[in-house]
């Protein structure tokens, strides 16, 4: 057998289609060349990661997770399949499974001596599913930055996003105001442009539910979307947003928002099939002034 024919050089030429395929939109050649990596080296996590990402974009979640559990079985530490994996999980509202996912990156990340890019990785999982526990890991991961790096500027760049998560929560003044809030208690971001509290934001919303207003409370979680969203706090603003769909499901703002947000993330083809979603509600309600935006 010629080299050229070697499993080795038909596994690389096959994953090299992928990628060139996947880049440019043929994800369904994509998938068939990952497929076809993977059935030359099974032992190899990288083409599982891509036919993941392939996946994902083509909306099969269930089978994207599928892909990158078996590239974790073959590695894992495997860190683009950690990241795609919570991705998943977050566009398919499940938070605690993303940030449980992104618990096992901080420690491959921390483990690597990426302290920075762990101390990233720990803020997104406490976004997406806020815990003590999480919030302790972050304050630790942000002291650790201060002590290890305080020269490094990309490292007081990811301190000051952590710290933007872990500021003070606010309390109400005499005024009946919050520090951080509107006069009717939904946290916004402050004057000085520090990231709202998830906490203070998702209590909010609680609050309206418990009360029986669910106009209000729909409301509120949209508010609290795009003030996540405003201060890169994706997870929390995905999960603000499957909140008001919850009260809602043919909300077009939530829909939008939610098209919006999958943009900022790359995810074309996830928006494309919301924006598709939208125009067919838009239609069903006759609602021509969403239909026009």
């Amino acid at each position: 057998m010629s080299e050229s024919g070697s499993p080795f050089e038909r596994y690389k030429a096959a994953l090299r289609r992928g990628h060139v395929a996947a880049q440019r939109g043929r994800l369904d050649a994509a998938a068939a060349a990952y497929r076809e990596a993977t059935a030359i080296a099974p032992d190899r996590s990288l083409p599982l990661v891509g036919l993941g990402g392939v996946l994902a974009r083509l909306g099969r979640s269930e089978d994207a997770l599928t892909a990158y559990a078996s590239a974790l079985d073959r590695a894992p530490a495997d860190e683009s399949a950690l990241r795609g994996r919570a991705a998943v999980f977050s566009t398919l509202g499940r938070r605690s499974d993303a940030a449980d996912a992104l618990d096992r990156l901080v420690a491959v990340l921390d483990g690597e001596g990426r302290i920075a890019d762990a101390c990233d990785a720990a803020r997104m999982a406490l976004e997406a599913a806020e815990s003590r526990g999480r919030r302790r890991q972050l304050q630790a991961s942000a002291d650790r930055l201060k002590a290890v790096a305080p020269d490094d500027p990309i490292a007081a760049e990811a301190r000051k996003r952590a710290l933007a998560i872990l500021g003070p929560v606010t309390v109400a003044t005499d005024a009946g105001a919050t520090d951080a809030g509107t006069t009717d208690g939904t946290p916004t971001p402050d004057a000085a442009g520090a990231a709202p509290d998830p906490l203070l934001l998702t209590m909010a919303v609680e609050e309206a539910l418990e009360a029986g207003d669910l106009d209000e409370a729909r409301r509120r979680a949209l508010t609290a979307a795009i003030g996540h969203r405003a201060a890169g706090q994706f997870h929390a603003a995905m999960d603000a947003c499957y909140q008001a769909l919850a009260i809602l499901p043919s909300d077009p703002d939530i829909h939008l928002l939610l098209a919006e947000l999958y943009l900022d993330r790359g995810w074309r083809g996830p928006a494309a099939d919301k924006l598709v979603l939208l125009g067919r509600l838009s239609q069903l309600t006759g609602d021509h002034a969403t239909r026009g935006r």
